[in-house]
């Protein structure tokens, strides 16, 4: 690291704080909605090497970086984004952080709408994709065997 240049040890991206600690791809992966390949394709589109530090990013990077995350799936395949056809743009879109968080709401809250399977799980706190009810999934009072109680006398 060269003396002339200051770390950073928390950068904002995305409404983010990240580490500045942590190498630039596991870093991105604490913005949520990121994984490991998007964040390897965000940094590509970037011209970052992803073994360099995010504390020590220059401010011109740092910026390039916040460009391709305002909107990331104009630089992310159509494969590796995380909403394929929209219910409400039919496109392919990426979303971050509370954006994602919102949709993921609507979703559940249309699924629970127009009374879907999944909707109705969802509603009475059961699992929704298929395990079983019977020795799993357990909350309160609904235990296996239970020993019973010793009365002294």
């Amino acid at each position: 690291m060269a003396e002339d240049k200051e770390f950073k040890y928390i950068v904002r991206l995305a409404n983010t704080d990240l580490d500045g600690n942590r190498i630039a791809v596991y870093g991105l992966m604490g913005i949520k909605g990121l994984g490991y390949r998007a964040s390897e394709l965000i940094l590509k589109a970037a011209g970052i090497p992803k073994t360099k530090k995010i504390g020590e990013l220059s401010d011109d990077e740092v910026d390039r970086l916040k460009k391709i995350l305002d909107n990331p799936g104009e630089h992310l395949p159509w494969w590796a984004v995380n909403r394929k056809r929209d219910l409400l743009t039919g496109k392919n879109i990426h979303l971050l952080s509370s954006d994602l968080e919102l949709a993921i709401k609507d979703d559940i809250d249309l699924l629970k709408k127009i009374r879907a399977y999944r909707g109705i799980r969802h509603e009475r706190g059961l699992p929704v994709r298929g395990q079983r009810t019977k020795s799993n999934d357990r909350k309160g009072l609904t235990v296996g065997v239970s020993k019973k109680k010793e009365v002294k006398t």
